[in-house]
């Protein structure tokens, strides 16, 4: 198996084959339709409204109480590859004029995806913004408003984003020991490691790990996109026996970003769950501080206690992770994965082989 090749995340990610995915997309141009047939229907009610769109500030609140139930959270982290919200439903008056407003956007981005699916294509969210802005300027003036409105039509329709025609950008990279032919993915890894940043990525990749300890290293440098939890949900679906294992900056970020990937996110809405993967927290940790010369520590910045503060309150996190991110607030410090580096640039993949072969992971 050829090792080395960075295999970048695009268009074709996850397409299992070409009639699989026709039938989705005649799925849901059916869907549509038949939300139009409903919705001619209702405007000829004496007080025209739409009783069953469903918001995403509802569909956050169950998903908040989903998150804060443990026997849901170990349930959902199983084998779903989604949830159905059905009973998450708020009414939207046409006779308002802000819901009114706020329905016509969603009018309009079921119209684009409809037209977008009878041509066979795809698009990018922010393409289907830039389509807005200048087919609607009236009801569309940013990212952020297409960003809520594509949410609020994969409730109504209870669809994939996928199955819109909207795809994930590409920002994400892969190495290591993966071979993918047409599309199906073989390997002879043991590990899936997942590291927060593109530099230590890079360092990795020129270090050749996988050749030290057989394993698929990936990236999403920072944050990880759509595309990217694809991917790894793809690769542990492929693989369910290699261990996921995260290293990530021993800051709240970094265990935000493990906690994205491990939890989904719940801003997403009824695709918050859809990618999570069983993700386990290699380092940093605060076993690992000794490892740290007192200058590289870094003092919090406000930012970094907000997010901190939105992790405890999220009631997610295991006792182990809520026990590091306690004492990272605490102690009012935070320390990046390239601290390391004191001990030479060649330590980085040792020290990951050393915790890996201890078993070292949460």
């Amino acid at each position: 198996m050829e090792d080395g090749a960075f295999f970048h995340l695009d268009r074709t990610t996850g397409m299992k084959n070409h009639s699989l995915i026709v039938n989705q997309l005649s799925q849901v141009r059916a869907r549509i339709e038949v939300a139009v047939l409903k919705f001619l229907k209702t405007l000829n009610s004496p007080s025209p409204a739409i009783s069953d769109l469903s918001l995403r500030c509802a569909m956050r609140v169950i998903l908040l109480f989903i998150y804060n139930n443990s026997r849901f959270r170990c349930g959902l982290l199983g084998d779903v590859s989604s949830i159905f919200l059905s009973y998450a439903f708020c009414t939207r008056s046409l006779m308002k004029a802000n819901d009114a407003k706020a329905f016509i956007r969603v009018w309009k981005v079921m119209e684009l995806c409809y037209q977008i699916l009878i041509q066979e294509k795809q698009v990018t969210q922010r393409e289907l913004f830039y389509k807005l802005i200048s087919d609607s300027p009236d009801y569309f003036t940013s990212q952020d408003q297409v960003n809520r409105t594509v949410q609020d039509v994969i409730a109504l329709l209870r669809c994939s984003r996928q199955s819109l025609g909207i795809m994930a950008s590409t920002r994400g990279s892969v190495v290591g020991r993966l071979l993918l032919q047409k599309l199906d993915l073989h390997s002879d890894a043991r590990y899936i490691i997942v590291v927060e940043k593109d530099a230590i990525f890079q360092r990795l990749a020129e270090d050749r790990l996988f050749d030290q300890i057989p394993c698929i290293l990936i990236t999403a440098k920072g944050y990880p996109d759509m595309a990217t939890r694809f991917l790894l949900h793809r690769l542990s679906k492929s693989f369910p026996d290699l261990p996921i294992l995260a290293l990530v900056d021993w800051n709240p970020a970094g265990l935000a970003i493990l906690c994205t990937y491990k939890f989904g996110s719940i801003g997403m809405g009824l695709e918050a769950y859809r990618y999570a993967c069983n993700v386990k927290w290699l380092g940093l940790r605060g076993d690992d501080l000794q490892l740290i010369p007192e200058h590289a520590f870094i003092p919090m910045k406000p930012r970094d206690l907000q997010v901190a503060q939105s992790l405890m309150s999220s009631n997610m996190l295991q006792d182990k992770y809520q026990e590091e991110l306690t004492s990272m607030v605490q102690g009012g410090q935070r320390v990046e994965i390239e601290a390391l580096y004191v001990h030479g640039y060649d330590f980085l993949w040792k020290y990951i082989v050393r915790k890996i072969v201890q078993a070292s992971y949460i």
